[in-house]
């Protein structure tokens, strides 16, 4: 997959809300890998957990697939007879690049590439749902009832991946974190300018939550085990099972 550098906030601008547009689309890859510590660890167990709790004619489905990453990770570990793989994403930037990525992938899985919004898909007969990054930007009063929409489209036995950007609940913690996080990108060829306006975009979007605040909503939906599977600074991965 060919990808441009991330150089969307490299210049003074009037920074307006941040949208997964046709300029982040093209610059996606290299964004997420150098935001978001543990992406590429992320994105290859998820696969490798789709891939464990598939079952014949199951479901898997990626809500918020922006490029096809977790679809494609998941399809290269499902093993399962006559399983589908159902990406869905929003941002018509996105879904239309997912399209092109996928279509040129051998396997045994198909994919098939949505452009709606995910509370519009039905879950059904699903293995496993994820949500890589994707809850974070939903509005807070929606949430509850995606979740219960997942748990119940889940089949028993069937897993739900979360991963999010969390807030720790002191403000002293929420600032380490924050400031290991920012250290991490500045590693990773960020500039200060390209720091401070990357966050007043998404600071309004991009809405965090402690994990127990996501803990206490997947138990509420029936969530029998929620697993805390991976953390690094403040962005972590969650697998809840129905069983």
């Amino acid at each position: 997959m060919q990808t441009s550098k991330d150089a969307i906030y490299s210049l003074p601008q009037q920074v307006s809300g941040f949208r997964f547009d046709d300029s982040v689309a093209d610059v996606f890859p290299d964004m997420i890998q150098r935001s978001v510590p543990g992406y590429s660890t992320i994105v290859d167990a998820i696969g490798q957990l789709a891939g464990r709790f598939a079952t014949e004619g199951s479901n898997i489905y990626d809500l918020g697939c922006s490029l096809g990453a977790v679809s494609l990770a998941a399809a290269r570990y499902v093993e399962a007879k006559a399983c589908n793989i159902i990406a869905v994403d929003n941002s018509e930037a996105m879904a239309q690049r997912c399209k092109r990525h996928v279509q040129g992938y051998k396997a045994n899985t198909p994919i098939e590439v949505i452009c709606d919004d995910l509370q519009n898909v039905r879950i059904e007969r699903a293995s496993s749902v994820v949500m890589n990054f994707t809850l974070q930007f939903i509005e807070p009063d929606q949430r509850d009832n995606i979740i219960k929409s997942i748990y119940a489209g889940l089949a028993p036995g069937g897993i739900f991946i979360l991963s999010e950007k969390l807030r720790h609940d002191s403000t002293q913690g929420n600032e380490l974190l924050i400031d290991l996080h920012h250290e991490f990108k500045r590693r990773n060829g960020y500039s200060e300018l390209e720091i401070s306006q990357k966050r007043e975009a998404i600071e309004n979007v991009l809405r965090a939550e402690t994990f127990e605040a996501h803990q206490t909503r997947l138990k509420n939906a029936g969530f029998d085990e929620v697993i805390l599977w991976f953390q690094c600074f403040n962005f972590a991965s969650i697998v809840a099972i129905k069983n």
